[in-house]
């Protein structure tokens, strides 16, 4: 499982796909703004940001059941390992 800073926009893009998130609900899940959530979705790659920020947005997804899987330059990815 990938840690912290290496949560890239596609994995993001993909967890909140998978939930049937809006980004609305992404940010009220991790309390963020959904402008973060949208600014950070957007980016290729990894996002530039407070590690604090990508850590609850990770946590908000890991508790609905999401896991990340790979590493960054290795093809990063997403799962639904329960039901929402």
């Amino acid at each position: 499982m990938t840690r912290g800073l290496e949560l890239t926009g596609a994995q993001i893009r993909a967890a909140r796909a998978l939930l049937k998130w809006t980004a609305e609900d992404t940010a009220g899940h991790a309390k963020i703004s959904r402008k973060t959530v949208e600014r950070l979705e957007q980016t290729d790659g990894l996002p530039v940001t407070r590690e604090l920020t990508l850590d609850s947005l990770r946590r908000a997804f890991e508790t609905a059941g999401i896991e990340f899987v790979g590493a960054p330059e290795e093809g990063p990815g997403v799962r639904l390992w329960k039901a929402p």
